[in-house]
């Protein structure tokens, strides 16, 4: 068995793949409150696999209402090292068609700041260095899984992450349009932060759904369609992940296993006891 575990966040569906194995629903309990569910732990070919419905099952939380501290630290507790995100997005580009695999590198953060994304405070500052925000390696992997299932797939590109719940209006998205960016949506951004400090690898397997509505010749994004096109597109997405599984080794050779060495400024003397034991899975290594 790899000595690897690998977590996917994603919704309802990603985590009854064919083929897996040795299935456990696993309750976990975070200092920073619940996770958006229950963790479906598996092993897929040899890999161990840890699943979590990001919105819960059901689709019961808002993009804004997710506490992501929660689902990062828990997958820090069940060992997971690299994660992989599936997310629904907006295409900000003509050639990113809706059905479309993009795998993005940037983001450009439109959040309003009611979203807790981050580890720190409570007596200890630290800053992560996010100039990359995803982890290259994983990402190279992710592009090649998805061209070797076959899908029509974009390398790189940025990804705009805006509040919600509703989507753009007209204006903005021309005004993300005009920024270059390639795709739009509400969750990764706030992931990768909260993955970077607990130094997990992140990579994003982004479902193109739609144009947005800056798109003239298709019609405005909707709930129907964003669903149609992602019930056809959740056996890509496990298809995509069978073959990344495959190619990701037990050993990281990226920055992001030592994300936080010289993050944290705080004086160690000062940090209180009760930060230091809430933080232990995060960068206990460092205190």
């Amino acid at each position: 068995m790899s000595k690897t575990t690998i977590g996917v966040i994603g919704g309802s569906g990603l985590y009854d793949m064919e083929g897996l194995e040795q299935v456990e629903r696993i309750k976990v309990e975070t200092p920073f409150g619940n996770p958006s569910d229950e963790y479906v732990t598996g092993v897929l070919n040899g890999v161990k696999m840890v699943f979590l419905p990001r919105h819960g099952r059901g689709h019961r939380l808002l993009p804004s209402e997710v506490n992501y501290r929660a689902n990062i630290y828990g997958m820090k507790t069940l060992g997971v090292e690299q994660i992989i995100s599936v997310s629904a997005v907006g295409s900000l580009k003509d050639v990113i068609a809706p059905g479309h695999i993009v795998i993005p590198e940037q983001f450009i953060d439109r959040t309003k700041g009611v979203r807790r994304d981050t580890f720190f405070g409570n007596g200890i500052v630290a800053h992560a260095g996010f100039a990359d925000p995803v982890c290259a390696d994983l990402s190279d992997t992710l592009f090649n899984a998805a061209r070797k299932a076959g899908a029509t797939t974009h390398k790189g590109g940025t990804y705009i992450c805006m509040e919600g719940p509703a989507f753009s209006t007209r204006a903005e998205s021309l005004s993300y349009l005009a920024l270059g960016a390639s795709v739009i949506g509400m969750t990764n951004l706030t992931e990768a932060k909260l993955a970077r400090e607990a130094e997990i690898c992140y990579g994003i397997i982004a479902l193109s759904t739609d144009y947005d509505c800056w798109h003239d010749s298709h019609d405005d994004v909707t709930v129907e369609a964003i669903i149609a096109i992602i019930h056809q597109n959740v056996a890509m997405a496990k298809n995509i992940i069978r073959h990344a599984i495959a190619e990701i080794s037990g050993e990281r050779t990226c920055p992001c296993c030592s994300a936080m060495q010289y993050a944290i400024i705080t004086d160690r003397s000062v940090i209180p006891e009760a930060t230091k034991q809430k933080l232990a899975p995060i960068v206990g290594k460092y205190l």
